[in-house]
């Protein structure tokens, strides 16, 4: 299995026009391991958190749901606990049926230590079937975009090359309010091997949802840089690839 021809979503620089929205967080005692640092399931929190934020703001929070379809997470460095967090996040890119979301976290003034992109299909709020953007959505969200046209089209491999297995289950508290476990749980495998191995400096990661996952038995499979969490009878929930990091300690299983 080849990795390094995977096509991983770009992270463009910010836009110079258009919106972009702004807010402030602070990492808590249930954001952070134990040493400290954010964990990988928190950051993607904040950078859904600041998505629904700015449509609160832009007055669009009820004109459609998004479902998250793909997040490349990049962090130079970890924020890490009490920490004075600015966000920012913009559109970067659109299709018919779906938009691209860049998300930067910047720490205490400094330059951003983690960027964030993730691709959101748009549903209709009451049938929960993919719908075209509205008008006012593209005019909100639009400017920023630059004309950048982006795709739903997955690019991670299927796990037929598995090396092991581990086993996995996801809880009821982990269900969003669209009756699945939330994007932001799909990280919790991949830290559990960075609380086990130590904290890495810095880490690329990327991870896209194929099918929803209820709470319940599931499988981690691993090859290498590759994860994929899938359903005892072989569904693929969702597939996670390092693209970079210093070498991850797993436990023999």
């Amino acid at each position: 299995m080849i990795v390094e021809t995977v096509k991983h979503a770009e992270l463009v620089g910010p836009p110079g026009c258009g919106r972009v929205f702004t807010e402030s967080a602070r990492p808590g005692l249930a954001d952070c391991a134990p040493s400290g640092r954010v964990r990988l399931d928190s950051l993607a929190r904040f950078a859904q958190d600041i998505a629904f934020a700015d449509a609160v703001e832009a007055g669009l929070s009820e004109t459609a749901q998004w479902v998250v379809r793909r997040t490349r997470m990049r962090v130079q460095r970890f924020p890490r606990f009490g920490q004075s967090l600015k966000l920012a996040t913009f559109c970067s890119g659109l299709g018919r049926m779906w938009a691209e979301r860049r998300t930067s976290i910047a720490v205490d003034g400094d330059p951003a230590q983690v960027e964030v992109v993730s691709l959101w299909v748009h549903l209709d709020p009451v049938s929960g079937r993919p719908t075209p953007l509205r008008g006012d959505e593209l005019a909100m969200w639009g400017e920023s975009a630059r004309g950048r046209k982006v795709t739903a089209r997955l690019h991670h491999p299927g796990p037929e090359a598995a090396q092991d297995r581990i086993p996995w289950r996801f809880r009821g508290t982990e269900c969003d309010l669209a009756g699945h476990i939330n994007n932001a749980a799909y990280f919790v495998p991949l830290e559990e091997e960075l609380v086990d191995g130590g904290d890495p400096p810095s880490i690329d990661v990327e991870i896209e949802y194929r099918a929803p996952a209820q709470p319940g038995e599931k499988v981690v499979l691993r090859n290498g840089t590759c994860r994929w969490i899938v359903s005892p009878d072989g569904e693929t929930h969702a597939s996670l690839i390092v693209i970079d990091a210093q070498p991850i300690k797993t436990k023999e299983v």
